[in-house]
């Protein structure tokens, strides 16, 4: 399924989906998360599997469609990528054993991810608070009818 075309029509489905669900949602404010809507939003983790659709866009538009804000949506989404990024750091540790694994670079990389990683996300969620999702929704789309286009003219195969 990693394929360019199901990539753009995935970068545009789930544009739209951004857009709209911000759009139609009904925000409660002052929400508690409860236990059902904390595993409807973990489940809709696992759309990310399909190639083109971000993890962290389809937990947020997801806690926007439960009615969650825009900056509780995305906190929490910023929370549920722990355990994968964890994870993933895991496995690719584990694997750099077997290959002439460098502890100075590896820690060094990781530290300098981890600051800027939680600059961009101070950042983000400062925006969002003054902005809307609209414009990653409009990015996507773009991105997705811009690849559909290269492989269209065959600049990409």
């Amino acid at each position: 399924v990693r394929n360019l075309y199901l990539v753009a029509i995935m970068l545009i489905l789930f544009g739209i989906v951004l857009i709209n669900v911000e759009k139609y949602a009904k925000i409660r404010e002052k929400q508690n998360l409860t236990i059902p809507s904390a595993l409807t939003i973990g489940m809709s983790q696992a759309l990310a599997l399909v190639p083109g659709v971000s993890r962290s866009g389809a937990t947020i538009s997801t806690g926007l469609a439960l009615g969650y804000s825009r900056e509780h949506s995305t906190r929490f989404a910023f929370l549920l990528a722990i355990p994968a990024v964890f994870a993933s750091g895991f496995f690719e540790l584990r694997k750099g054993f077997s290959g002439g694994f460098q502890w100075g670079p590896t820690i060094l990389a990781t530290a300098v991810s981890f600051v800027i990683g939680i600059i961009v996300i101070h950042w983000l969620l400062k925006f969002i608070t003054k902005y809307s999702f609209r414009i990653f929704g409009w990015y996507r789309i773009i991105l997705g009818v811009l690849i559909l286009c290269l492989l269209y003219f065959g600049v990409l195969a």
